[in-house]
């Protein structure tokens, strides 16, 4: 398998961040895995990285419901950054709400990157098969 430079999390569930952070660790070769607590954030991040020339994570785990800047709104402004590169971003997220799926069927080929929708909670198995390089 490939390595991995750069994953990044985007979730407000301190608990959620743990165990993925754990489940990546062990399961996949990466560089580093760094962690956002709302989209807000997360997408200054990404528009500096972008616009100062710096790696954009390979892979993205975005939680959809997080205080601030929501999952959606998220994915709204991040697919409008000009990134030659294809990005894998993987929702992941509880919800049942048929909203969420329509959404993500909506993202889902309205960009270039690769946009998974995933059930939490995530397991090894699953982990392993959401993060390979798009």
């Amino acid at each position: 398998m490939k390595k991995i430079s750069d994953i990044t999390i985007i979730d407000d569930d301190a608990i959620t961040v743990f165990g993925l952070r754990k489940l990546i660790s062990s399961s996949v070769d990466c560089t580093s895995i760094e962690s956002y607590d709302n989209g807000k954030i997360a997408l200054d991040a990404m528009t500096d990285f972008h616009d100062n020339g710096k790696q954009i994570p390979q892979i993205i785990f975005l939680d959809i419901n997080m205080p601030i800047m929501d999952g959606w709104e998220f994915l709204e402004a991040f697919i409008k950054i000009p990134i030659q590169d294809k990005i894998r971003i993987n929702i992941v997220t509880s919800s049942i709400d048929p909203f969420d799926l329509n959404q993500y069927e909506k993202y889902k080929n309205k960009s270039h990157h690769l946009i998974t929708f995933n059930q939490k909670p995530i397991d090894r198995n699953k982990i392993t098969e959401i993060t390979k390089v798009a």
